[in-house]
C-alpha cells in the first residue's frame, strides 16, 4: 500500500505551526486541509484529551460562527497523535491566508471563561473531558510562539 501523504511528512524536523497539508478537489471547489500542529511531534509531551477536547469544541463553535469563514468550514478537530488539530476549509487557501483566522480563534479561545459550549451530557459524548484552563494556555502559547510574527519556516513542511 502507498503511504497517504501525512505520513511523507518528516516529523522530526516539524516545528508547531500552521500549514496546508493537502488541497483535494471536490466537485467543482477546492477543499484546504490545514495541519494547525500545536506541539513538536517526538520532542515534547502531546496535548492530553481533556484540553485538546476543549479546543475543539470552542474553535468548531468559533469557525462555524465567523462571519466570513462559517460557510467554509468543513471540519475541524483533533488529530490523533494528539500534537494539533486539522482545519478542512472550502477554498483554495495557503497558511499565510488564514493566520488572522487563526489569530481570531485562538484569541477567542485565550480568552474563553464561560461555559464550554456542547460541554452537557445530551451534546456531547465524552462531556466531563473537558480542561479548560489548560486549553485557555495551549491557545495562549501557540499565539506567542506560532502565530505572532510567523516565519515561512512554521508556514511550510520541512523537506
Amino acid at each position: 500500500m502507498e503511504k497517504i501523504a501525512s505520513f511523507t511528512v518528516n516529523h522530526l524536523a516539524l516545528l508547531p505551526g500552521l500549514y496546508v497539508s493537502r488541497k483535494d478537489h471536490v466537485g467543482g471547489e477546492v477543499v484546504t486541509t490545514f495541519d494547525i500542529r500545536m506541539t513538536r511531534p517526538n520532542h515534547e509531551p502531546v496535548m492530553n484529551t481533556a484540553e485538546l477536547h476543549t479546543i475543539e469544541h470552542l474553535g468548531a463553535t468559533f469557525l462555524r460562527n465567523h462571519p466570513v469563514y462559517g460557510s467554509k468550514t468543513v471540519y475541524f478537530g483533533p488529530m490523533g497523535c494528539r500534537t494539533g488539530c486539522y482545519l478542512l476549509l472550502a477554498g483554495d487557501y495557503e497558511s499565510r491566508d488564514i493566520v488572522p483566522l487563526m489569530t481570531e480563534m485562538f484569541t477567542f479561545i485565550r480568552d474563553f471563561s464561560s461555559e464550554v459550549p456542547g460541554a452537557r451530557a445530551r451534546d456531547c459524548g465524552n462531556y466531563m473531558d473537558m480542561n479548560l484552563p489548560m486549553a485557555n494556555y495551549l491557545a495562549n502559547r501557540y499565539l506567542k510562539e506560532v502565530l505572532t510574527n510567523i516565519g515561512e519556516e512554521r508556514l511550510n513542511y520541512p523537506e
